[in-house]
């Protein structure tokens, strides 16, 4: 992954926990809940689909 995108991925990710209230901390987070991680991994899942298809799929 080139430097620029895992910046990128990196401050999406936490934007997300941020949104959903999920403290994530740089470094780290083996005391995440498997439910917390969940909850990020959707989210990232959703916004790169919908900048993939042009659709929002949000609720």
């Amino acid at each position: 992954m080139a430097k620029k995108s895992k910046s990128q991925f990196e401050n999406m990710k936490y934007e997300i926990a941020s949104q959903v209230g999920v403290n994530l901390k740089q470094g780290y987070n083996g005391d995440l809940l498997a439910r917390d991680a969940g909850k990020i991994g959707g989210n990232i899942v959703k916004k790169v689909f919908e900048a993939y298809t042009g659709n929002n799929y949000s609720k």
